[in-house]
């Protein structure tokens, strides 16, 4: 059974039941639907997309629909998007709305200088009025819950527990807070205590994120934070089987094969069988651990190779990592 098909709820969104404690975060060019889906499976409690930009889906929704793809498994499914501009985000969000997602989350932390240079992603939480504004202007109209994900604020300004207690006050069901300032990106030690401030200023619930990268991390920043659930990034691009309670090294080959052939699958069918294999390489990398494989066999997984090959490529180093820890195993005492 998997860790999220518990009987009673974690918490609620609103009036929406989360039946887990770990979720995938939401990764502009990782929470696709393949890879999505796939953690899902294994026990992700929510279903977060890859943030779409506002503008986009108002002007040129044909362009960005395909990343608001769901399955009904995955459900709640929680579209995110981003910008600037409330009444833009709000004729985005009764777009995306028509497609069915449980909530609509707003992104506010983004750390990419292209996204929140411009006052979007972390940028909007310089403008905490206009947070109040985009907050309380979707709120009124959408029939979903409308959550938010932000970090701690620009160096100059940590102002996450102002920006958190506006949110809420203007009907945010939901704030996810990433531990970490702008100009920390993904580098440094996330800021648990940060994450506890904002859940003792709140009464919704706040899931917390930033360096969960083993299954104790889990229990350990719930207990540290008193959040209600927490938010995997990175760690779960190395090991989705983190959301079936199971550390890099505790997953089976056999089930590692199997998980990444699934993913390849999704990946083509979705994709395309050239864009699926190549955009599926990264994640290879990241299946087989290739960071501490030699320099050739790295770059036989980054090559490209003939439409259908790939597969074969990943099954014959796969075989030889199996062959390569047997004979670790059974080798003499030296």
């Amino acid at each position: 059974m998997s860790f999220s098909s518990r009987e009673l709820p974690v918490f609620f969104v609103r009036d929406i039941p989360v039946y887990g404690e770990a979720i995938l975060a939401p990764m502009d060019g990782y929470s696709d639907w393949p890879f999505r889906s796939i953690c899902r499976a294994l026990g992700s409690a929510m279903s977060y997309t890859e943030f779409v930009k506002a503008e986009d889906i108002v002007r040129n929704f044909r362009r960005v629909r395909a990343k608001l793809t769901y399955e009904e498994a995955e459900r709640p499914v929680v579209f995110q998007i981003y910008g600037d501009e409330p009444s833009v985000l709000l004729e985005a969000a009764l777009i995306a709305q028509d497609l069915g997602p449980d909530i609509i989350d707003i992104n506010m932390g983004c750390p990419a200088k292209s996204i929140a240079h411009r006052g979007c992603g972390v940028g909007l939480m310089r403008t905490p009025q206009k947070v109040g504004q985009i907050f309380a202007t979707l709120s009124a109209r959408l029939r979903v819950p409308v959550t938010g994900k932000m970090r701690l604020g620009w160096e100059d300004c940590l102002n996450y527990k102002e920006v958190a207690r506006i949110a809420e006050e203007n009907g945010a069901a939901l704030i996810a807070v990433h531990g970490r300032t702008k100009q920390q990106g993904y580098a440094g030690q996330a800021d648990w205590n940060a994450i506890a401030e904002v859940k003792a200023l709140l009464k919704i619930p706040v899931v917390g994120n930033g360096d969960v990268r083993r299954v104790e991390d889990i229990a350990r920043m719930k207990q540290m934070t008193g959040c209600d659930a927490v938010m995997i990034g990175r760690g779960a691009i190395a090991n989705p089987w983190i959301f079936a309670r199971l550390d890099r090294e505790q997953v089976p080959p056999e089930q590692v094969r199997e998980t990444m052939q699934r993913h390849l699958e999704r990946n083509i069918a979705f994709y395309g069988r050239e864009d699926g294999e190549r955009l599926f390489r990264k994640h290879a990398m990241q299946y087989l651990g290739l960071h501490r494989f030699d320099r050739e066999t790295r770059k036989a997984i980054l090559k490209r190779h003939p439409a259908g090959e790939f597969a074969g490529v990943l099954a014959a180093i796969q075989a030889q990592m199996q062959v390569n820890a047997e004979a670790f195993i059974h080798a003499p005492d030296r």
